[in-house]
């Protein structure tokens, strides 16, 4: 009898940290951008007792999700997919942000919705920075979450006269996500599956110790220094909340979006750090 699947894209400490808690007993299959680095986390849960194997995926790229979505379900039913692939505003240009945080989540989205098995659930893992944004239109709102995946990036508020830098381009995508999650809901509650999103804050990950040392680095830890916690958030934190929305006790629970950054979007608004300007 085959185990049920639990399908990681990208295999960092986040989608680990959740995959330990949900991946008991099922088939993990890991798959990241660089082979590697799925193989090397395929290897620490294989040797903690789990079920694991690697795989390569791009998420910008249709053919490679497809590629990885049939991979999984001839594993077996996929009840779990955990979508925690990405880049920063200080790892790549405008168009690779767009194109891998908003049109590769898109893709993942669209491609796996179509295979998770009855019962199934998602996380996507978004951003604190979507919060963030100025509000955009309800015009853009709804394109963000239903245009069709292919033509996503043809939209015209996200050409390059429209998106000012790094960060926009970031916070654009990660508002698209949880958008985008709130649309899926509703087509993957037809085959009787959830998605949710979470959102989180500053977590110790070698993606946020790029932006701790980049040119952001004094900015982020003013946001850490100023929050109401008052400290970065671990991926075991994301892992416990992840397990709530993918179990039995988060079945009433979709299309939703959790932020968890220790305050700092609070401090933002009511607080002591200052609000970043963005032009629409």
């Amino acid at each position: 009898m085959q185990k049920e699947v639990v399908v990681v894209v990208g295999a960092g400490l986040i989608g680990q940290a959740i995959a330990r808690r949900i991946g008991v007993g099922k088939q993990i299959l890991l798959a990241s951008l660089k082979l590697q680095d799925a193989e090397q986390a395929s290897a620490v849960f294989q040797n903690a007792g789990f079920t694991a194997t690697a795989a390569h995926v791009d998420v910008s790229s249709r053919e490679s999700v497809l590629a990885l979505a049939k991979h999984a379900e001839q594993l077996g039913p996929i009840t779990g997919l955990i979508h925690a692939a990405g880049v920063s505003p200080s790892q790549a240009p405008v168009e690779t942000i767009l194109r891998v945080d908003l049109y590769g989540t898109a893709l993942v989205l669209e491609l796996f919705g179509n295979v998770m098995a009855g019962g199934g659930s998602a996380v996507v893992i978004a951003s604190q920075s979507g919060h963030r944004l100025p509000a955009l239109s309800q015009e853009q709102d709804r394109a963000l979450a239903m245009t069709h995946t292919e033509q996503l990036l043809g939209l015209d508020f996200l050409q390059p006269s429209q998106v000012v830098d790094t960060l926009h381009a970031y916070q654009l995508s990660k508002r698209g996500n949880s958008l985008r999650v709130m649309a899926e809901a509703v087509r993957w509650g037809e085959r009787g599956a959830r998605v949710n999103t979470i959102s989180p804050g500053i977590i110790i990950t070698p993606l946020a110790n790029d932006e701790l040392n980049g040119p952001r680095g004094a900015g982020y830890r003013r946001m850490i220094d100023a929050s109401p916690v008052g400290r970065a958030g671990t991926p075991d934190e994301v892992g416990h909340v992840a397990a709530l929305l993918m179990g039995q006790d988060g079945t009433f629970i979709t299309g939703s979006d959790i932020l968890m950054d220790g305050g700092v979007t609070s401090a933002f608004r009511f607080g002591d750090i200052q609000q970043p300007v963005v032009q629409p």
